[in-house]
């Protein structure tokens, strides 16, 4: 039982993730009587914040059948949770004993001093690790939401491959094919590659087994072109019968609701698609603009300003886009009333998910 660590959970941390209750297998979890005091304040807030509070008191009031939480109870992954409500009236000399997180840190050190294995506070707060780290306590951020820790290992959408024979580059143009196994790395269904010898290189996807080039011409109607490597890869992407489902990253700017919308476009202009449904979540930048007046169609006026551009780029007026909007080919859906929707036939947009 030695190596087990102690982790003393702040309210930010619960009210960050609430599933953050479960993501210490192996170790101890105190939960401060702070933070439930907390948690209570927060349990009527609307949203995500108000959910998560709900559903951690709803946890730990399971726990309850299962024995005493001041004593501790055993769930799942080995871990194990208690609420300390021994020091919750100490407070680190210097520190103002009204604010909730200087309780909370004074529960920690006390429970340091009465711990053989690492105690570690968990806390969102920047301002709460400072001070942790002020008076001697080890603190941490949470980190378990995070993918990857380093944003340059995120997979880019493609593969870079450098071959040193130059056969596999000609093979590829003579015989509008490749097979993967030729290629040093073993590839997954539809990855894209970029393969280099020397100064010859060529764009390809993997589609059963064999490295086949992209397809990346439209509707005749539709005058777009792709502009470098990764908006060739986006637009055979979006363009392939066989992926029903494609998920596009990348900065602000480079091309992915343009691309998309000129890729729905032409699916409706070869008789692929019967409309283009397009939704996006209601997320201000600032201050929310209140409640709107008019119709649906008028409400999502601010919301739709992206897609608009987009037409007016591509067409140089937005006549095009009111035209398809009044006989119901492109329709634009609020995210919040989008459940209970049936789209057959259709090309669906999910903007800024």
């Amino acid at each position: 039982m030695g190596h087990r660590k102690t982790f003393v959970i702040d309210t930010s941390v619960l009210l960050y993730d609430r599933c953050s209750i479960h993501s210490f297998p192996g170790n101890d979890i105190v939960i401060p009587l702070a933070v439930l005091d907390e948690l209570d304040r927060f349990k009527g807030k609307p949203g995500v914040v108000g959910e998560a509070a709900r559903y951690v008191n709803r946890f730990l009031d399971g726990l309850r059948e299962q024995g005493n939480l001041h004593d501790g109870v055993d769930i799942h992954d080995d871990q194990n949770i208690r609420v300390e409500i021994g020091y919750n009236k100490s407070c680190p000399p210097g520190l103002d004993p009204s604010l909730t997180d200087n309780l909370i840190l004074g529960l920690a050190l006390e429970i340091a001093k009465n711990c053989e294995g690492p105690v570690i506070l968990v806390t969102k707060d920047i301002n709460f690790r400072v001070k942790c780290d002020a008076l001697g306590m080890k603190s941490e951020d949470y980190y378990k939401d995070r993918i990857v820790s380093d944003e340059s290992s995120i997979y880019p959408g493609f593969s870079e491959i450098e071959v040193s024979d130059p056969g596999i580059v000609s093979d590829f143009y003579s015989n509008g094919r490749l097979d993967s196994q030729r290629l040093p790395i073993g590839l997954f269904p539809n990855q894209y590659v970029a393969v280099k010898c020397e100064s010859q290189s060529f764009l390809g996807v993997n589609n059963g087994g064999s490295i086949v080039p992209l397809s990346c011409k439209l509707h005749s109607t539709i005058s777009v072109s792709p502009k470098n490597k990764e908006q060739k890869f986006a637009l055979d992407l979006l363009t392939r019968d066989d992926i029903p489902l494609a998920t596009i990253t990348g900065l602000a700017g480079s091309g992915k609701t343009f691309l998309t919308l000129m890729a729905g476009l032409a699916g409706i202009a070869s008789k692929k698609y019967e409309r283009i449904v397009i939704t996006r979540s209601m997320q201000t930048v600032g201050k929310d603009i209140g409640y709107l007046p008019g119709s649906v169609k008028e409400k999502m006026e601010p919301w739709i300003g992206p897609i608009a551009d987009n037409f007016r780029y591509a067409f140089k007026d937005i006549s095009y886009f009111q035209m398809m909007q009044d006989k119901g080919i492109v329709e634009l859906c609020p995210l919040s009333f989008i459940r209970g929707r049936t789209f057959s036939n259709t090309f669906i947009i999910v903007d800024e998910a």
